[in-house]
């Protein structure tokens, strides 16, 4: 691992400060997806910006219609959260199974969706609620939010601050995970909510992504059967030593189908 300068800040202001004041710096959440990355010597930051002192990043509430998330809230958090559980209990099925008991205890919301892995859980969530991304500088749609392989919209320097999720109808998460790590070969985030019908996918392509053509299928009946016949085409998807594209392209219908039945 590189020699780095370490900071904590106190506010996100500070925080703000010290990243544009650095050439190559990074901020750091809970750390288990950069601190890897920098024992392997793929990445190798200058300045760390911590920001687990920072109070305001952190916190679950319930705002009329919609809950909001802190940036640095854990996942063992949201899971626990009795908020959560009444307004989205898919949300807290979600982080609940996300990695193990020390991932949970120390990963944030803010961080996983700031890395954007193509396989992690939160950013199905986000974009199968068409919640929005809030930073230190504006408000992110989900749909402009993810951008490809580990991109996201987030400009240089710009912090994650919380998450809007709008209360849904109905939602449920159903996840086909490799045993090893976890993550998902295939995991599915069905949604209705006031604005229509999503179907959020991760794990199958280098990026989350939603499939319209499922949702132009459940928009007419919400219904497990609605989902039979819709053909999802393995271009582009991801291909490896666990599954074939065919074989995720195959899931994705099976594991709608399954969400759906669980939303009820």
């Amino acid at each position: 691992m590189n020699a780095f300068e370490f900071h904590r800040p106190a506010s996100v202001a500070d925080a703000s400060k010290a990243i544009l004041s650095s050439d190559d710096g990074r901020f750091i959440a809970g750390g288990q997806s950069l601190l890897p990355t920098m024992k392997f010597g793929l990445s190798a930051p200058a300045d760390l910006v911590a920001l687990a002192a920072i109070s305001e990043l952190s916190g679950i509430r319930v705002q009329g219609a919609s809950l909001r998330i802190g940036a640095m809230t854990t996942h063992a958090s949201v899971a626990a959260s009795d908020d959560v559980k009444r307004s989205i209990p898919a949300l807290a099925q979600l982080a609940d199974g996300i990695g193990d008991p020390a991932v949970r205890s120390r990963g944030t919301i803010g961080g996983s969706l700031g890395l954007n892995d193509p396989a992690a859980c939160y950013p199905t969530a986000v974009l199968g609620l068409g919640a929005s991304i809030q930073t230190d500088r504006r408000s992110i749609a989900a749909d402009d939010f993810f951008k490809g392989l580990y991109t996201t919209a987030l400009e240089p320097g710009e912090l994650i601050t919380a998450v809007e999720f709008p209360i849904p109808e109905k939602a449920a998460w159903v996840k086909f995970k490799q045993p090893a790590s976890r993550f998902s070969l295939v995991g599915v985030f069905v949604s209705k909510t006031a604005a229509g019908v999503r179907v959020a996918v991760t794990g199958a392509g280098p990026c989350v992504f939603r499939v319209p053509a499922l949702e132009a299928a459940l928009s007419k009946s919400w219904s497990a059967t609605a989902c039979e016949g819709i053909r999802v085409s393995a271009d582009g998807l991801n291909s490896d030593l666990h599954a074939s594209a065919a074989y995720r392209a195959h899931l994705i219908g099976v594991l709608c189908k399954r969400a759906v039945a669980a939303a009820g």
